[in-house]
């Protein structure tokens, strides 16, 4: 993809956010990110985020969605590019306890996958619930599809384990630590997300985020492990 599609994709993605207030509803809530970094002179590089983040919570329901692109080049030729999405609808059965299912799909240029699609159902239990303070675990059996570069497919059951811990140090600033391991037949995908975000004004906030994937077994010539160090604007609705 070109870069003024891709920038025109991205802006799109930010910008929808609003679209989809109007379109589900005031009860949904969530974040537009967009991050943006150009290089020129002796290198001439370029680095685009974009991620959008839904939320619904009505009666004994919960519904998440997340959509995310990735984009970097280097001398106007790309070094990644990368595109996710997921939806999870939570039941609660009791305050703390519920049951998920979740979706999530994936594509990446450079990792020898052309996607992976995976379909989870487990058990949730909010095991920290302060008020400052909370920290979700999640454990479920699932399945996984992918697609190689080399048009072979992969099907295999997979183990889900998650967790997320949410900090609010101040009333402006916030850390979050995310990670999620889905052990598969074939291979298991390993991935941490640790943020830091802290208002600017408004609605708008500053975060940096550093993520780390390793995957156990991989095509010929990809690595295990990509890390992501990002630094992106954040909208909150």
């Amino acid at each position: 993809m070109n870069k003024q599609l891709w920038m025109l994709a991205c802006a799109g993605l930010f910008s929808g956010n609003v679209l989809a207030i109007e379109f589900m509803g005031s009860d949904w809530k969530g974040e537009g990110e967009f991050g943006y970094v150009a290089t020129s002179g002796n290198t001439d590089t370029t680095n685009l985020k974009a991620r959008l983040g839904l939320i619904n919570e009505r009666d004994m329901w919960r519904h998440s969605a997340m959509l995310e692109a990735l984009n970097t080049s280097d001398n106007e030729v790309t070094t990644a590019e990368r595109y996710a999405a997921s939806w999870q609808s939570d039941y609660k059965f009791t305050e703390f306890d519920y049951l998920f299912g979740r979706l999530q799909y994936e594509t990446d240029k450079f990792s020898g996958y052309d996607y992976r699609v995976s379909e989870i159902f487990g058990y949730g239990r909010r095991v920290l619930h302060r008020d400052d303070m909370t920290l979700d675990l999640e454990a479920g059996p699932g399945a996984r599809q992918s697609k190689l570069d080399t048009g072979e497919s992969e099907n295999e059951m997979i183990l889900r384990l998650a967790g997320r811990y949410v900090w609010q140090i101040t009333e402006q600033s916030r850390f979050t630590q995310e990670l999620s391991f889905d052990i598969g037949e074939d291979a298991t995908i390993s991935k941490s997300v640790t943020a830091v975000q802290a208002s600017i004004v408004g609605n708008l906030s500053m975060k940096l985020s550093y993520t780390v994937e390793n995957v156990s077994e991989v095509p010929p010539g990809v690595k295990n492990t990509d890390t992501e160090t990002a630094a992106t604007l954040v909208y909150s609705f």
